[in-house]
């Protein structure tokens, strides 16, 4: 076999080069992946093309990496892996980006041409189907099968993905596709401008009444929010209407931690979930109301609810509501404007002392626990102070004083991603991300492995910033490979690893149900000196040294590892009691 290249001059384009040019021509720069027999021609054309390739170890980490690339960008990120086992490896990744909304394109590779449409013909990585196995995943699934095909497949794939609510997509191209001559000229441009999402006026005036005669109007903020860039339309609405904000998991960093009006992220509380429901006119933006934004489902509102929802499978999905089908950035820019159209919401004494004789003093805060109604700051500050009371009396010193020591080690501009550890749920609640896109984790699919590939990719995207990982030990195993690719492209990402010596929620979570764990204890490596076999600088801390420690790793350059041994519990839930 011939292991010679043709010349420059003698090179012939392939539909791996028509694959590149494309995504160039869209706007990409970067790009995920890992190389497979049949995915050889795009990879190929990635060396004569301008895009930069970074490359993981296990194709699920590779669509972690993208996913978390997509959501700091507020793009597309391109994911290139090869046919049958390459492709089914990102389907974990690719749920994950479906649940929180990452524009991932995954690209794949297929058997060649003869070997589609269901037969057996013993091809390596045949399927029967392969496109199947993504149609329940992702938004939209695409073919090219010849080489002419390819930019507009590209383009099509481009815009579904990018179009609100962004979310990963799937394009298959067959192995001789991709290596066959391209017959046409060099794609110069593509157009995948997604169609905004613009709210219906008669929907905003109609919730702009709502909310201006509302006497305790509350916002809750999604990830939708935070996905749309629109922070700011929602910190005006927000102080117009004096409406406290609740913000989802995923909605962390959309309304300031520290505002008077911020109810932060206690949404597994009963205390919070009580003062939502009290709500006259509850306002949910970007968000379905979904399983952990609504205590475990226990939510049960009172007044009317106000919903504003991109993805319109979520509009109305759990509760009844006035449903908006918009993106998040476009409706509440039109609320701003209706509502200020309508001037300020009265919010005088007398309205507070009409509502204490008729709640008989309970006010807008059922569970507050104040004397007559009080104002909206009053009402939010009574609540996180019941919050951290409740918290207070379970003996959770080592857990509060942990995260402190990571939020005080954290640069305020850092972006940190979380792997399911009972430190990121700590963190769900009670992080401040300190600004907005800031804090990114695995919570809307829930799969193990996310937070280490996920730093890789915001490393990637903005390489300026450290990054922070965190990790238990039994997630920390699905990504250990990936401390090679943070070496080979010196990475600015330290990666804190929680050791408890097995998968420590699920030990909780066995324990309380059935009085003992099974299958929930590892045996694990010396993750120091595994990292150092890789080349990463990697130390053993303690509690009381976390902050010092953790500090240091972040300001030095390129890749770190910072072991933590620490059992840690979970504050109790009250969902289970409500």
């Amino acid at each position: 076999m011939s292991t010679t290249h043709p010349t420059a001059t003698q090179r012939r384009r392939t539909g791996g080069d028509l694959v590149v040019e494309s995504l160039a021509a869209l706007g990409a720069r970067t790009v995920f992946g890992l190389p497979g027999q049949h995915a050889l021609g795009v990879f190929d054309a990635l060396r004569r093309s301008t895009l930069r390739y970074v490359g993981l170890r296990v194709e699920n980490n590779a669509g972690f990496a993208a996913d978390a690339y997509a959501r700091t960008t507020h793009g597309v990120a391109p994911l290139l892996v090869s046919t049958g086992p390459g492709a089914l490896m990102t389907l974990a990744a690719l749920q994950e980006a479906a649940a929180g909304s990452a524009a991932v394109l995954a690209i794949g590779s297929q058997v060649p041409l003869a070997g589609i449409g269901g037969g057996r013909h013993g091809y390596l990585h045949e399927l029967t189907d392969q496109s199947a196995s993504f149609r329940g995943v992702v938004k939209s699934v695409h073919t090219a099968r010849t080489a002419s095909q390819i930019p507009s497949a590209v383009a099509a794939a481009w815009e579904s993905a990018l179009s609100a609510p962004h979310g990963p997509v799937w394009l298959e191209i067959p192995q001789d596709v991709l290596l066959a001559e391209a017959g046409i000229p060099p794609v110069g441009q593509l157009d995948a401008t997604p169609r905004e999402l613009l709210p219906r006026p008669e929907l905003i005036a109609a919730a702009a009444d709502r909310l201006t005669k509302a006497r305790r109007p509350v916002i809750l903020a999604g990830g939708g929010v935070v996905r749309a860039g629109a922070e700011a339309e929602l910190l005006a609405l927000a102080e117009r209407l004096r409406a406290p904000v609740a913000t989802t998991f995923g909605g962390k960093g959309a309304f300031p931690w520290e505002h008077p009006l911020s109810l932060q992220s206690w949404l597994e509380d009963r205390y919070t979930t009580t003062f939502l429901e009290d709500a006259d006119t509850l306002l949910v933006v970007g968000s379905g109301l979904g399983e952990l934004s609504s205590n475990y489902h226990t939510f049960r509102p009172l007044g009317q609810v106000v919903q504003i929802e991109a993805d319109l499978g979520k509009l109305e999905s759990n509760h009844a509501a006035l449903g908006i089908h918009a993106d998040a950035r476009a409706a509440l820019a039109a609320l701003v404007q209706a509502v200020g159209e309508r001037g300020p919401r009265d919010t005088v004494a007398d309205e507070a002392a009409e509502e204490a004789e008729e709640d008989g003093g309970t006010g807008g805060a059922r569970e507050a626990g104040e004397a007559g109604a009080p104002t909206p700051e009053a009402a939010v500050s009574a609540l996180l102070a019941r919050v951290h009371d409740r918290i207070a009396g379970q003996q959770l010193d080592l857990e509060q004083r942990i995260l402190a020591s990571v939020r005080g080690a954290l640069p305020d501009g850092a972006v940190s991603c979380w792997d399911m550890t009972i430190l990121a749920y700590w963190a769900w609640s009670a992080f401040d991300p300190r600004r907005t896109n800031a804090l990114h984790s695995a919570q809307g699919a829930g799969g193990l492995g996310y937070g280490f590939p996920a730093a890789l990719g915001v490393a990637v995207a903005d390489p300026g910033q450290p990054v922070l990982a965190v990790s238990g030990d039994g997630g920390a195993m699905y990504s250990i490979a990936e401390l090679a690719t943070a070496r080979q492209y010196d990475l600015p990402v330290t990666w804190l690893i929680v050791d408890d010596g097995g998968y420590g929620i699920l030990r909780e979570y066995m324990t309380d149900a059935f009085g003992e764990a099974t299958a929930t204890e590892l045996t694990r490596p010396d993750f120091v000196a595994l990292a150092g076999s890789f080349g990463v600088p990697a130390v053993r801390t303690s509690p009381e040294r976390l902050r010092t420690d953790l500090a240091a790793a972040l300001a030095a350059p390129g890749p770190s590892v910072v072991v933590l041994p620490a059992r840690l519990r979970m504050f109790a839930p009250t969902h289970l009691t409500s």
